[in-house]
């Protein structure tokens, strides 16, 4: 979770929302991303994302078995959706997402019977260091 925070402090120096991610396996990084959403004109660019990506690149697929993925907020719908098609085994995240988030917030998607792959969860590692990140980033925008 601490590679994951100093991703998100690199996302914050370019502009974007202070969230970062890394995908780990058997104790190897396999990927990592940063909010990168400006930067690359692309609404799909969450930290999530770019680390299923990163990692799916290392290992020649897009299925990642075994795999953590390690995120300093509480993933969306989109980045939930992507980490049961890439069969993520556990997401670690730091803080929740009281307005979008959809592991525990505003629903438990990942928790849900009826998809074909189920990804614990856990919550709340380093969740203070994230969520003072998020807050002081939002503060200096108003």
């Amino acid at each position: 979770m601490r590679r994951a925070l100093a991703l998100a402090d690199r996302a914050e120096l370019e502009g974007e929302v202070p969230i970062g991610a890394v995908v780990v396996r058997d104790g190897q990084l396999l990927g990592e991303g940063w909010n990168s959403v400006i930067s690359y004109a692309d609404p799909s660019a969450h930290a999530e994302m770019v680390a299923l990506r990163d990692a799916a690149k290392v290992v020649g697929n897009y299925r990642l078995p075994g795999a953590t993925l390690y995120v300093t907020l509480e993933p969306c719908t989109m980045c939930a959706g992507a980490l049961i098609h890439a069969r993520i085994e556990r997401l670690v995240f730091a803080a929740r997402e009281p307005r979008a988030g959809v592991v525990c917030s505003t629903c438990c998607l990942l928790d849900e019977p009826r998809y074909n792959h189920r990804v614990n969860w856990q919550e709340g590692v380093l969740a203070e260091d994230s969520s003072q990140r998020l807050r002081a980033f939002f503060r200096a925008r108003r």
